[in-house]
């Protein structure tokens, strides 16, 4: 829990004055913690998991500063050197930090999603992007079809946008 308070003030104090980032890991670990909760990840996985979704997007700032866009294939390019730094710093072991950055290194990728963690961090960041980026029912419909897998992400993202599979699942819910 100290390592993860540590990661926490650390992501805080670098994206310092930039609340709509802040905001956003702050939203993806909760989704990302409840996901791997209810999926009952091994508790190193879930720590794993919980770190990536803290300093998924750290990439954005020198993405921003490169490249002059925070698009997916830029964070993935300059967010694992940056999160090695932040979580050796906060006394991360090694191989959790190899894992993690592989995570960051990988998160807008969906293709050869190759474990429980990386695709619970997937689901989280597109339920907070669904919202944070004001897109349709049928973008939550559409990703949740393509990329959802886990039985608790599926179930928040129909919940969260009253997604149906079907016409007659709202006359069987009704009766």
């Amino acid at each position: 829990m100290e390592n993860f308070l540590k990661v926490f003030d650390a992501m805080l104090s670098y994206y310092a004055g930039d609340p709509k980032r802040i905001q956003h890991f702050t939203k993806v670990h909760s989704y990302a913690r409840i996901i791997g909760l209810k999926e009952g990840l091994s508790e190193r996985m879930q720590y794993i998991l919980e770190l990536s979704a803290l300093v998924h997007d750290i990439g954005i700032k020198n993405a921003e500063l490169k490249y002059h866009s925070s698009m997916g294939k830029y964070q993935e390019l300059e967010g694992p050197s940056e999160a090695k730094v932040l979580l050796i710093s906060c006394g991360i072991d090694p191989d959790a930090v190899d894992r993690i950055c592989y995570l960051v290194g990988h998160h807008h990728t969906y293709k050869d999603i190759d474990g429980p963690d990386y695709q619970i961090l997937v689901e989280a960041d597109f339920i907070v992007n669904l919202y944070e980026d004001h897109l349709p029912e049928k973008s939550a419909r559409s990703v949740m079809a393509r990329i959802f897998k886990t039985k608790a992400g599926i179930e928040i993202l129909k919940t969260m946008y009253q997604l149906q599979d079907a016409p007659q699942d709202r006359v069987r819910a009704a009766s």
